[in-house]
């Protein structure tokens, strides 16, 4: 028999993590809360050997490539419309930058044929037994399997369900962010441009491929709000309440939301969990260690797919071994990954006006920028077991 694993989460580290599991004999369900795969959301990038390699690995690299944005140059505009800052494509973009909607699909359509996958529903109730996870859904039928793992981001489910409240491990970080899709044609040149206040950032770029569209990306510093997550008109009123009475595009930006299809919205926070699995639970991607943004959680989150399925395979199924295995190897590492979603608030949106100099002088510095690269392809490398031939999934996972 086949071990049997459900993942929750069909947004990135799930489908990837199906992937390799499907491909070592596991027999993997995906259950996603959606009703359909999400679309949207702003670029994500890959960045450093590290990156590069498991995406090879995968056979999805060159597919990839094809998608590349070429990167997203950022320029900040003051209040009376003067450029403060200007930030070259490879910054934003690493090597490969994709649009999060797309690298999901590619993902998604790469398992297709490895993995159930379930849309329009979720967990309810996990209840661990000697031989297995008895779990129990809002609408299928209870089933049982011999492991579960939460891929359900930062507000991870599965993590709520077996290691307790989100309260604690997720840490706010004192800013919110909001992207939106909107129409183009607005004569904006490549790259994003944006108004930087003090506290506050609303930017707009075009997409270079398909003119007729545009993305709004939003930030701003704020206290912990308390708001419905599922209440997309709610989370509209905040934003546009956020940015009420700035000049330049804004007023148009947010006319623009109003009739805005998907709007992502959330806290930019970290998760911190001290130990990623218990029993034959475990934690993938930003449900263990994650970071809203600017804390390579794409990259990452790919990276433990890989390690968390080798592992598993390696260890014939045995759960206590693999799980141990793959957070020893990669706990520090994606540790020094997050670390830069502690930064991206005031990096974007200094909360002052001085503070607001301080980064535009710095960074108007070619070999700042330059020593920033480096860093970041140096934090995101690590070494990396080969599974290649491992094959292990025909068995039934350790009591």
């Amino acid at each position: 028999m086949s071990t049997k694993v459900l993942i929750s989460g069909a947004s990135i580290a799930g489908p990837a993590l199906a992937h390799w599991l499907g491909r070592y004999g596991f027999e993997v369900t995906v259950v996603e809360l959606a009703p359909a795969l999400r679309g949207g959301g702003q670029n994500v990038d890959f960045r450093g050997r590290t990156h590069l390699s498991v995406l090879e690995r995968m056979g999805v690299l060159d597919e990839l490539r094809t998608l590349d944005t070429g990167g997203s140059p950022m320029t900040f505009l003051g209040a009376d419309g003067r450029r403060l800052l200007h930030l070259p494509a490879e910054f934003a973009g690493g090597e490969l930058e994709i649009p999060r909607g797309e690298l999901a699909q590619l993902l998604y359509r790469h398992s297709l044929s490895r993995a159930e996958y379930v849309f329009g529903d979720s967990i309810t109730v996990l209840e661990e037994a000697p031989g297995g996870v008895r779990v129990a859904f809002r609408h299928g039928a209870p089933r049982e399997f011999d492991l579960v793992i939460g891929a359900d981001g930062l507000h991870s489910n599965v993590r709520r369900l077996a290691f307790g409240p989100e309260q604690r491990y997720v840490r706010h970080l004192g800013y919110y962010a909001a992207t939106w899709q909107l129409p183009g044609g607005l004569g904006l040149p490549p790259g994003s441009v944006g108004l930087n206040v003090p506290g506050r950032l609303v930017s707009v770029g075009a997409d270079h491929r398909d003119p007729t569209r545009a993305g709004a990306f939003c930030l701003f510093a704020s206290p912990e709000l308390r708001y419905d997550r599922h209440d997309v008109e709610q989370q509209k009123a905040l934003v546009r309440d956020a940015f009420a009475g700035l000049g330049w595009e804004v007023p148009r930006l947010l006319e623009s939301l109003r009739g805005a299809p998907e709007l992502y919205f959330d806290s930019i926070s970290r998760a911190d969990v001290p130990t990623w699995s218990s029993g034959r639970i475990a934690l993938l991607g930003d449900a263990a260690c994650g970071a809203t943004i600017g804390g390579m959680g794409t990259g990452t989150a790919v990276v433990a797919a890989y390690v968390l399925a080798g592992e598993l395979a390696r260890a014939c199924g045995d759960h206590r071994t693999a799980f141990g295995r793959y957070e020893g190897l990669l706990r520090r590492y994606a540790q020094g990954c997050q670390k830069g979603g502690d930064r991206t608030g005031p990096f974007l949106a200094p909360r002052t006006a001085t503070g607001l100099r301080v980064r535009n002088g710095l960074l108007n510095r070619r070999w700042v920028l330059d020593r920033m690269l480096a860093l970041g392809k140096q934090v995101s490398s690590v070494e990396l077991p080969d599974y290649a031939g491992e094959s292990s999934g025909r068995f039934s996972a350790a009591g």
